[in-house]
C-alpha cells in the first residue's frame, strides 16, 4: 500500500484551518509536562544530509537610536556576532530545529546552526524573542534561564512552503508568525515557578519600511524591532476563560490565551502607510514544514 504524505499533509491542514482556535495556555502547560517525561527517553533520528546553502540576496536593514534606516543589498545572509552564535546555539542546544512534539528529535532536513543568524531580537524588561532565520526558514527563540522548560525550536519554509524562499514577496511586508512563545522562570525567595506566554508578531520587509507596528487588537500597540529586513516584536498574553467552558486537567476552569487577529503596519520616511496587513490570524508555527 503506498502512502500520500503530501495528501495526508495537506488533509491535516485542512482539519486544522475548520478546529477551535488553539488553546495556548494549556497547550504550553502540556508541553511543558511532556518535555520532562520525553527527555527521560532516548531517541534516535536518522542522519539525513542538510541541503546545501543557496546563496540569496536579503535586504539588510539597520535601525539606529535616532529611528533612521538605511538598507543595502547582500548577497548573504549577515554574519553572526560571537553573541549572536552563542545565542543561536543557546537556542537549539541539538544543534539544529527539532520535531514540534519532542525537543530532544533534531530534524537535519531543516539545516543545523552554522546555517542560521540572529535577524532581529525584541527587548523588554522581561527578557527577549529573537527571529532567527536561514535561507530557507526561521525559528522563534525566547532564552530562559531554566533550559529543561525552553521553547522548541520549531522551523518555518520563508512562504510557507519548500524550499523556502527569504526574498519572494511583493508589497513592502510580509508577515510570517503571529504565533505565542512561552518564558518559564522563578520568582522570589520560594523561587515559585512563573510560565509567561508571549504573543509575538514577526516577519519580512522591504528596504523602505522604516516602521512596523503592531494592534494586538486589545488596546494595546507595540512598535517592532526592526533590522535586517526582518521584524518582530511581542507583547504579554491575557487569559481568558475558555468560551466553550472547557476545563484544565485538574477539573478546574480552563483558560485560553486571548489571541484575537492582529494588524500589522508597515511606515515609510515620511510617517506614510506603505503595507498594512489586518485581520493577521493566530496559528501555530511549522506551517510547510509537515
Amino acid at each position: 500500500m503506498t502512502i500520500d504524505e503530501q495528501q495526508i499533509s495537506a488533509e491535516l491542514r485542512l482539519m486544522a484551518e475548520k478546529a477551535r482556535p488553539i488553546d495556548a495556555l494549556a497547550y504550553a502547560r502540556q508541553a511543558r509536562i511532556g518535555s520532562l517525561r520525553r527527555r527521560r527517553m532516548s531517541w534516535s533520528v536518522a542522519g539525513l544530509a542538510a541541503a546545501a546553502s543557496v546563496i540569496a540576496s536579503v535586504i539588510v536593514v539597520t535601525s539606529g537610536g535616532s529611528g533612521q534606516v538605511t538598507g543595502a543589498r547582500m548577497e548573504r545572509l549577515p554574519d553572526n556576532t560571537p553573541q549572536q552564535l552563542q545565542a543561536v546555539r543557546e537556542c537549539m542546544p541539538q544543534g539544529g530545529p527539532v520535531h514540534n512534539m519532542d525537543g530532544n528529535r533534531r530534524l537535519p532536513e531543516y539545516g543545523t546552526v552554522k546555517d542560521f543568524r540572529l535577524l532581529v531580537e525584541y527587548r523588554d524588561e522581561a527578557g527577549s524573542t529573537a527571529l532567527v532565520g536561514s535561507l530557507s526558514g526561521f525559528v522563534l527563540c525566547t532564552p530562559t534561564s531554566q533550559k529543561d522548560f525552553a521553547e522548541r525550536a520549531i522551523f518555518t519554509y520563508w512562504g510557507f512552503k519548500a524550499p523556502g524562499n527569504m526574498t519572494g514577496f511583493s508589497g513592502g511586508l510580509q508577515v510570517d508568525a503571529y504565533t505565542s512563545h512561552m518564558h518559564s522562570y522563578t520568582l522570589g525567595p520560594e523561587r515559585s515557578q512563573k510560565d509567561d506566554i508571549y504573543r509575538v508578531v514577526a516577519g519580512r520587509v522591504q528596504s523602505d519600511v522604516i516602521r512596523v507596528e503592531i494592534d494586538w487588537a486589545d488596546g494595546r500597540r507595540t512598535d517592532a524591532r526592526v533590522a535586517n529586513g526582518f521584524f518582530v516584536a511581542r507583547v504579554l498574553g491575557r487569559s481568558v476563560p475558555d468560551p466553550d467552558g472547557g476545563e484544565d486537567p485538574l477539573g478546574g476552569p480552563l483558560t485560553i490565551l486571548d489571541s484575537p487577529p492582529v494588524t500589522v503596519t508597515a511606515y515609510g520616511s515620511q510617517g506614510q502607510i506603505l503595507e498594512q496587513d489586518e485581520d493577521v490570524a493566530f496559528g501555530p508555527l511549522g506551517r510547510g514544514s509537515d
